[in-house]
């Protein structure tokens, strides 16, 4: 037998699952946690790009290598950054070019970790984006369960005049 209809589900987050609706099941300590953890993997990824670096500078290989890879590791990350924080805001389009941009976010993996960092302070990374979907999904599910009262096949037809 089916169960009645209870309306749309939140959509989980990644690491918060559906605390984020009512800010409840230690969404609190999540978030810093998430913020912690983001943090700490920026730092560390930044050692270990300064220890390749060293790497390049032990190994001579020359001053455009060493500024050519420093400088495709600062646009990577800049890129990565406006891209993860675009992401907590809009949903890409199934076409759009987030499939192309994946190995050059992959690089700038530090960019990313910085703009969950950042978002973290502020609400879980796409927390926005998932309240205004469900709060839509929320309010048209209310409509139409309002607007069917009944059976409509057990009414009368209406009388012409």
């Amino acid at each position: 037998m089916a169960a009645a209809a209870t309306g749309p589900q939140p959509e989980p987050i990644r690491f918060f699952g559906t605390t984020w609706v009512k800010h409840d099941g230690g969404y609190a300590l999540r978030r810093a946690g998430a913020a912690l953890g983001s943090l700490a993997a920026a730092v560390m990824g930044a050692y270990l790009l300064r220890l390749a670096y060293e790497g390049l500078e032990i190994g001579n290989v020359g001053p455009f290598l060493s500024i050519s890879v420093v400088v495709l590791f600062a646009v990577a990350s800049s890129i990565a950054f406006a891209k993860t924080w675009e992401s907590f805001t809009r949903r890409s389009a199934p076409s759009s070019d987030e499939a192309a941009l994946k190995g050059l976010k992959t690089i700038g993996f530090i960019g990313s970790l910085i703009a969950y960092f950042l978002r973290c302070l502020a609400e879980a990374p796409g927390e926005r984006l998932h309240r205004a979907e469900y709060e839509r999904a929320t309010a048209e599910f209310a409509r139409r369960s309002r607007s069917r009262t009944g059976n409509p096949a057990a009414r009368r037809p209406k009388r012409r005049k």
